[in-house]
């Protein structure tokens, strides 16, 4: 055999033995979008959830949950800094915390010690959020229909979920939200400022920059928590939803898993 040939089988064989070992070690991630089951307000337009704690909610999540258990997850993330979840799953698996109706305890910690994990990761990491200046400049410059227009879409998603909860289930209302759609629809007002500006004065640009810096931030915090072969369950606001994927399926050795095909019906 010429040496260049077997050089090149050399090469092809390593190829070939490091793709079939990188394909076993792939970290699988499903991104699970919610609403705050606490209703904290924190966002311009809210769900309005009902009482999680109530025994027909309860049902519900345990069924939301044991569908997700499937998955087999091996790692569980979770919307609160790390230092916040650390705490309180802790205090979770001793039976100290308080009942709490946030959904990072209802599904996250239940799912987590459903799964016998010793740790939930709190991935959470605070960011600004420049809306002011965005308002301000559409104010001037006559683009207030723009912001507004986009505004009214995101009221009317919010009051869809709002009627899927009332005449439903919890699981109706998490399968809509994680719809790939409906996690494009959500994004569109991000991109929407992008028209709100001109020339060196970007405020609608400076308000998208900080909201990707900080979904970057929390998608590091993901990525850096995982070993490979783990599959990973992130429970995470709807409003994170679009990039949380995205930078999950743009991230080598990452797979994303659709929350859809685990959701109860």
């Amino acid at each position: 055999m010429r040496a260049s040939a077997l050089i090149g089988s050399i090469v092809l064989l390593t190829w070939a033995t490091f793709t079939t070992a990188d394909a076993g070690a792939v970290v699988q991630v499903m991104v699970v979008g919610t609403y705050h089951m606490s209703n904290p307000h924190h966002d311009m337009h809210d769900v309005q959830s009902d009482d999680v704690l109530a025994p027909g909610r309860q049902a519900e999540i345990a069924g939301i949950v044991n569908g997700i258990a499937r998955f087999r997850p091996t790692v569980v993330d979770v919307e609160w800094p790390r230092d916040v979840a650390d705490k309180r799953y802790a205090a979770y698996l001793s039976g100290a915390l308080a009942p709490s109706r946030d959904e990072s305890v209802q599904l996250g910690f239940r799912l987590a010690k459903q799964m016998g994990l010793p740790r939930v990761n709190g991935i959470d990491v605070d960011g600004d959020f420049p809306y002011e200046p965005v308002e301000n400049y559409a104010k001037a410059h006559g683009k207030m229909p723009l912001l507004q227009a986009a505004d009214d879409r995101i009221a009317a998603e919010v009051a869809h979920y709002n009627g899927l909860l009332a005449h439903g289930s919890i699981a109706d209302v998490l399968r809509a939200m994680n719809e790939p759609e409906s996690a494009s629809r959500d994004n569109d007002f991000y991109r929407t400022t992008l028209k709100i500006g001109d020339n060196a004065n970007q405020p609608g640009a400076d308000l998208l920059a900080a909201w990707y810096k900080r979904n970057f931030y929390i998608c590091a915090n993901l990525v850096q928590k995982t070993s490979p072969g783990d599959r990973v369950v992130v429970f995470y606001g709807s409003g994170h939803l679009f990039l949380l994927r995205q930078c999950v399926s743009e991230t080598p050795g990452f797979r994303l898993v659709e929350a859809n095909a685990w959701l109860p019906r």
